[in-house]
């Protein structure tokens, strides 16, 4: 659960604020802490402009709109500067991505998890 977590929270416009968001989260949901701060490394100094943009390209086609984008946006306040029409655009586009890639990533973690606790009880 908290991989799904800190990989959904990756996805959202919410750097610098990704780690404790998806602990919260984590704490509200019993998931783990630890996975949660984990799954947010998904969008990494590398990663982030390609998370944001898209994020921001399927906002854009749900929302249907056209605002700016800028892909070395890199933190919310820089998100903001663009306009809050941008930011929602993000935000929709990026739970959306965000949810469809957490449920893939709790079932790739737990399919790994529960073959490894197999593995191990037969030792």
């Amino acid at each position: 659960m908290g991989i799904a977590i800190g990989v959904f929270v990756s996805l959202t416009p919410s750097f610098p604020f990704q780690t404790p968001i998806a602990v919260a989260l984590a704490f509200i949901l019993k998931g783990s802490k630890r996975a949660a701060a984990i799954g947010v490394w998904l969008s990494n100094p590398l990663t982030l402009p390609f998370c944001y943009l898209a994020s921001y390209k399927l906002g854009q086609i749900l929302l249907g709109t056209s605002s700016p984008f800028v892909a070395e946006t890199k933190s919310i306040s820089d998100i903001v500067k663009l306009g809050i029409d941008v930011f929602y655009t993000m935000l929709t586009g990026g739970v959306l991505l965000g949810s469809a890639s957490g449920v893939v990533a709790y079932f790739i973690t737990l399919k790994a998890f529960t073959k490894r606790q197999t593995h191990n009880s037969t030792k």
